[in-house]
């Protein structure tokens, strides 16, 4: 939440500068520069120093059999007739010993038969002690390649498909450059498989030429200019030693990403299968979600994130604010212009879990969080309406926090006039709620009982006496039951007991929190238009 107060609308005009469409180290692309050194693979000294070979094969459409759409929306109604592409040549150790071995500048040399045609170009390369006088150990290694027309990489077997998902390993563009990055932190020995599929384009429109590549080759960058490029600011201000535990004095927050309008919203997607874990956030006033890489790449995710209608330009915020996972992985959004909640199920398709209470429609759900066995939390201020609490269109007289369990909705309370974040404690015995009321910054408790439900809460913790129109936003709990909530300054950590430890403090104002990587112990913080992060010693509570 960001802009409002209780009584009317302040200021809120910031444009949207950039967003980086390659890994974007706070505002300086190291990718997008110079490399240290360059392998150029399209020639013969090049492809030995990797001691490499380049393979090739067509690729043809064959027809096999498969199924329509079922009650499930996947394959599995009755069989028909389909198209396949073959060989699967991207999975890892392929044998490709019977494909005939081709030259480096063989690569121009135009294959396929021309029109709608498809073909493979593989290649397994050795990090060398030296290239030149560089020494590559520890660099980032990054594979260019433009084919034309278009191209798909497959890295050590593996192709990562995410919604959102543009360039790098999937097509580019028409002859454009795909740029990925295929190892980090490498060491001489190192053994990088790659698998090109290249294909005519347009495919609407197969042309009559043919397949060939204009370019290939391996950047390497030393790892100590990502060090160099990164910002790093704000910090950790102690107010009690037991912090020291928590977060180290040390700490800083590490810009990733910026040029966005307001940040809000985010949850950590972990790794799974072939795919690494990743950031996504909301930017509520531009309606998008936007997917950001652990390396800060950032990509639009999801459009129209929130709200669709004729009239959105009367809209502050229309889009998408809290985001959340529940068991099985499946994305929860918080939808403020639709004034709903839908989930994202695998085929792609919504399921509506929450839009009205009572027959009345909800205001404009703000961040949700999810129980153990499967209940969805709430909160639903009216902060997504045009004109917040004085909107006509609101048609409850109250700002709910609620439950969804078994395809009801039930109200739990209307004891704060604008809840917001809200977050379980680690044995689940306690729902914390905090309030955006710059007359009223308090963090409530609340007893979870046996039924779902919750009972009396009392203040956990107040800080009204903090000047100025900055209330409470986003509100998380680590492992150990610390609760970090997004107030005036900072993120202020409080101990499980409701002491006050000290204040994290961002370069911009933080609004809102998730604890990513694969340690949980990442804290990755949206705060106006950046995206920070700041280690912690203890793992977060997450999906």
């Amino acid at each position: 939440m960001r802009g409002w107060t209780l009584h009317g609308v302040v200021s809120t005009a910031v444009l949207v500068v950039t967003v980086w469409s390659q890994a974007a180290f706070a505002q300086k692309d190291v990718l997008a520069e110079k490399p240290d050194a360059i392998v150029d693979l399209m020639t013969v000294e090049g492809v030995q120093l990797v001691q490499s070979q380049w393979r090739y094969s067509d690729a043809k459409v064959v027809e096999v059999a498969h199924h329509w759409p079922g009650a499930d929306l996947g394959p599995s109604g009755p069989p028909n007739r389909t198209l396949d592409l073959v060989p699967h040549a991207g999975v890892k150790d392929f044998d490709d010993s019977q494909w005939d071995p081709i030259e480096p500048a063989s690569l121009e040399q135009r294959r396929g038969n021309g029109r709608l045609c498809f073909n493979w170009y593989r290649i397994n390369i050795t990090i060398p002690d030296k290239i030149g006088s560089f020494d590559p150990t520890g660099s980032t290694v990054v594979f260019e390649i433009v084919v034309d027309d278009y191209a798909e990489i497959w890295v050590n077997g593996r192709l990562p498909l995410v919604l959102g998902q543009t360039g790098g390993q999937l097509i580019r563009g028409f002859n454009a450059p795909n740029r990925v990055v295929v190892a980090r932190n490498v060491k001489p020995g190192q053994r990088i498989q790659l698998a090109v599929l290249g294909s005519n384009g347009p495919l609407s429109n197969p042309p009559g030429n043919f397949i060939w590549v204009r370019s290939a080759s391996l950047d390497f960058y030393r790892a100590a200019r990502f060090e160099e490029a990164r910002e790093w600011g704000g910090g950790v201000a102690r107010k009690d030693a037991a912090l020291d535990a928590i977060v180290s004095p040390s700490a800083q927050f590490e810009k990733l990403a910026t040029g966005f309008s307001f940040t809000e919203g985010p949850v950590w997607v972990p790794r799974k299968d072939n795919v690494e874990g990743y950031l996504l956030f909301s930017v509520p006033n531009d309606n998008t979600i936007y997917r950001m890489t652990a390396d800060g790449e950032a990509s639009v995710f999801r459009t129209k994130s929130g709200y669709s209608g004729f009239n959105i330009g009367e809209y502050h915020q229309p889009g998408s604010n809290g985001l959340a996972l529940d068991k099985q992985g499946r994305l929860t959004i918080d939808q403020h212009g639709n004034r709903r909640i839908i989930r994202v199920e695998p085929r792609g398709n919504i399921t509506v879990l929450a839009d009205r209470y009572e027959g009345k429609q909800l205001n404009s759900p703000n961040d949700l969080v999810y129980k153990s066995d499967g209940a969805l939390y709430f909160t639903d201020p009216p902060f997504g309406l045009p004109k917040v609490f004085d909107d006509p269109r609101k048609e409850l007289p109250f700002s709910g926090v609620y439950r969804v369990a078994d395809g009801k909705v039930q109200l739990v309370t209307s004891d704060l006039d604008a809840p917001n974040g809200l977050a379980f404690s680690p044995d689940e015995k306690y729902l914390y709620v905090d309030n955006w009321n710059e007359k009223k910054k308090i963090v409530v408790r609340y007893p979870v009982l046996p039924d779902g439900s919750i009972g009396k809460g009392t203040v956990f913790f107040d800080m009204t006496f903090v000047p100025g129109e900055t209330a409470l936003d986003g509100l998380k709990v680590d492992q150990q039951g610390n609760v970090y909530v997004c107030g005036p300054g900072g993120i202020w950590v409080l101990s499980p007991e409701g002491k006050h430890l000290g204040i994290l403090t961002p370069p911009e104002e933080a609004h809102n929190m998730a604890w990513g990587d694969d340690d949980g112990k990442t804290l990755y913080v949206t705060a106006l238009s950046s995206i920070y992060r700041i280690r912690t010693n203890v793992a977060g509570i997450r999906p």
